[in-house]
């Protein structure tokens, strides 16, 4: 069975609980991963985690208050000097990062405690996941965890569903996975992982 990685994945629960999982098994000390929306820091920690001393993590958000919640939980783990905060938008990820990366994590939506009208956007994400699966390393994987139920979340599902059907096949293996007991805009995770 799979084991969480950090004590803030087991205070998680649905599909962010199983993003974490999935990162967990893939990314190893030493390795590069992008957090595309790092909002309250958890998954960049989760990434700085992972990554270790040796590894990088590169973490992108639009908002001040998300940049600065981040940069206190990395530095109450000790882990600030592995992570590059970047206040910006996730679309401009190729300029940002130099390498390529063994995961990236997006988490949809808006900042959970922030103002619910910033919101993540179809346009600017849908070039952010481009670049993200452009920046993968055979073997890597790309984590978006979805919530369509918020007032925008329904456009941006919309283009993850055309988005994620047309990916290549066998170039990238594409899963959504949700719970079949919630209701109807319920947040759901897609994993794609580029083939080896």
């Amino acid at each position: 069975m799979l084991q969480p990685a950090t004590r803030d994945t087991r205070a998680l629960s649905g599909p962010t609980r199983l993003a974490h999982l999935f990162m967990s098994q893939f990314i190893q000390p030493g390795d590069l991963a992008v957090d595309a929306t790092c909002g309250n820091g958890h998954d960049t920690l989760l990434l700085a985690n992972l990554v270790g001393p040796s590894g990088r993590v590169w973490a992108f958000d639009v908002q001040e208050r998300a940049i600065s919640a981040t940069s206190r939980r990395l530095g109450q783990a000790g882990m600030a000097e592995r992570v590059e905060l970047i206040l910006g938008g996730h679309e401009s990820l190729a300029e940002q990062v130099p390498t390529p990366v063994r995961g990236v994590m997006f988490n949809l939506g808006y900042l959970p405690g922030g103002d619910r009208s910033i919101i993540t956007r179809p346009k600017t994400t849908r070039t952010a996941l481009d670049q993200a699966l452009s920046l993968l390393l055979p073997g890597g994987i790309l984590a978006v965890t979805a919530y369509p139920g918020h007032a925008g979340g329904d456009c941006e599902e919309e283009m993850l569903r055309e988005w994620s059907a047309t990916l290549p096949q066998p170039l990238f293996h594409a899963w959504r996975m949700g719970q079949v007991n919630t209701p109807p805009g319920a947040p759901y995770l897609i994993l794609i992982q580029k083939a080896a």
